[in-house]
């Protein structure tokens, strides 16, 4: 149920971030494929990962099923787990041309939670992964839920300290209308980058402190 202080936290970091473009709907298998690639690591070593792949091959099923395992390892050597990445791009897209004939669109057309679990059948999708191909590139109603989504949330006090990734979801979910579920997964990501880290948060400059039982918690132990 959306209440009021869910839409203030809301609207606090959309006045202090800017949103990247997007562009129309994402082909699905691009999005699995960079989305297993950017697992553990950074953005900026993903994305020359995932570069240095589309320059060696073309990004679908049939031609990466059909690759030289050696070579799409030498494309992703940038990466950690550059092995582990690669034998999941395999499985993936072994996968989907068997049981699917390569075609992610007939399972993007089932319903929301059999996508999900259909998707998490290849090997190297965790919920994450799913979550990022639902929402990016078939407009599917989820919030995917990363390290950063995660730390925001349980921070804000939207979600309980202990939560895994389906009790985070199920809150933000809950609480969130869907037609901004896409705002609160890319605005959570920014101020978790931006403001809200890991180590040392810059709780003074936060644009969402007022709202933050955190910040209340660390001012009475100062």
């Amino acid at each position: 149920m959306v209440d009021n202080r869910s839409e203030e936290i809301l609207n606090m970091p959309r006045r202090a971030y800017t949103l990247p473009k997007l562009t129309k709907c994402t082909d699905p298998f691009e999005t699995l494929i960079a989305t297993i690639i950017s697992q553990n690591t950074t953005k900026k070593n993903a994305a020359k990962a995932f570069k240095s792949l589309c320059s060696g091959f073309k990004i679908d099923p049939e031609t990466l099923t059909n690759s030289n395992i050696r070579k799409v390892e030498e494309c992703l050597r940038v990466e950690g787990l550059f092995r582990q990445k690669t034998r999941a791009i395999k499985e993936a897209s072994e996968a989907l041309v068997q049981k699917w004939e390569g075609k992610m669109a007939s399972i993007l057309s089932l319903p929301i939670e059999n996508s999900r679990k259909e998707l998490m059948q290849h090997g190297g999708v965790g919920p994450k992964t799913a979550d990022v191909v639902l929402l990016f590139s078939a407009q599917r109603k989820v919030i995917p839920i990363d390290t950063y989504v995660k730390r925001v949330s349980k921070r804000l006090g939207l979600a309980p300290e202990n939560g895994n990734y389906e009790v985070v979801q199920k809150n933000l979910e809950s609480l969130f209308r869907p037609e901004d579920y896409l705002a609160v997964h890319l605005l959570f990501i920014l101020h978790g980058r931006k403001t809200c880290k890991a180590q040392a948060p810059l709780c003074v400059k936060c644009p969402v402190n007022r709202c933050c039982p955190s910040m209340h918690l660390w001012d009475r132990i100062d």
